[in-house]
């Protein structure tokens, strides 16, 4: 099956590889000519421009779009519009906003066109250990686009299914996200916790590795946990900070708006806040206001009182 990509970072030059190696056609586009020039020579067909891909695929095309969320995504599917034919298919496969996507399936269907938002997970490590698909759109849709998904997938019938229409794929991938940011956090505190017991000379990648095998904590996270404490057992020059790329701040929204209390993957959102935070004005605050009402010593900012 032929399959144009556009977009050809680190994720979506991974996902082109794995098809072509299970026997998918890939037509590649993206705006640095040398990421194209780099797929090429996995065997994929180069492509100049969004004309030139949507030319090169037979119909009925799929094109399966890994641009940055919002805007570019609009502006993608534009500018393919009039290269396209009725039938042809949209994949919307970044970490974007599941009501992004419902409203770009409804504008793609009133169109003549297919659309599926699949919510991917597997990172750097997709290419050999397959992806985790959250896929939505109509039936017909993804039945069409199967082979695809099997082949990304770790197994044909493992790691992928159709969760639901058009905004399903993105609303659950964001909510596996916000888990995600709840596991990622106990673990850190964990380790934290067990890293201050200093008489007891803990070792840390040790103990990753015990729980890696027959502990009820065991997980991928863990395996990757232990791999990085093996490479830097101190994490020393690792900077205190903790990016965030919006899905936890979605999950946490619509957790407001449904009245469902999540306050593990809330409080977890709000650690990385504060990791971000380089005034900690609120903590400031705190340690003035003890000293106005009892006296209490305020350390300066080289740590002295």
């Amino acid at each position: 099956m032929q399959l144009g990509m556009i977009g050809l970072g680190k994720m979506g030059a991974n996902m082109a590889e794995r098809l072509e190696l299970a026997g998918h056609q890939v037509v590649g586009y993206d705006r640095d000519a040398a990421a194209v020039s780099r797929l090429a020579t996995k065997g994929a067909l180069p492509s100049d421009s969004l004309e030139s891909l949507a030319r090169q695929l037979k119909p009925r095309r799929a094109i399966w779009i890994m641009v940055p969320a919002g805007d570019p995504v609009d502006q993608t599917i534009h500018a393919l519009e009039p290269h396209m034919s009725p039938g042809d298919i949209f994949i919307d496969g970044g970490n974007f906003n599941y009501k992004d996507s419902q409203r770009r399936g409804a504008e793609a269907k009133g169109k003549g066109f297919g659309f599926v938002d699949a919510g991917t997970s597997g990172g750097i490590w997709g290419l050999k250990e397959g992806y985790s698909m959250m896929v939505g759109g109509d039936v017909e849709v993804c039945d069409y686009l199967r082979p695809i998904f099997e082949a990304l997938a770790p197994a044909p019938d493992k790691g992928w299914g159709r969760v639901g229409p058009a905004g399903a794929g993105h609303f659950v991938k964001m909510v596996h996200n916000g888990i995600e940011y709840g596991m990622m956090q106990a673990y850190a505190e964990g380790f934290e916790l067990i890293r201050r017991k200093h008489e007891l000379q803990p070792d840390l990648r040790q103990i990753a590795e015990i729980w890696r095998y027959g502990s009820v904590v065991r997980s991928w996270l863990l395996d990757l946990i232990s791999n990085a404490l093996r490479k830097n057992p101190t994490l020393e020059g690792i900077a205190p900070y903790v990016a965030d790329s919006g899905e936890g701040r979605w999950t946490a929204k619509e957790a407001i708006d449904l009245g469902c209390a999540i306050p593990v993957i809330s409080a977890a959102l709000e650690r990385r806040f504060m990791s971000q935070d380089s005034e900690r004005f609120a903590e400031r605050m705190l340690a003035i206001t003890r000293n106005e009402f009892g006296g209490h010593a305020v350390k300066s900012e080289a740590g002295k009182d």
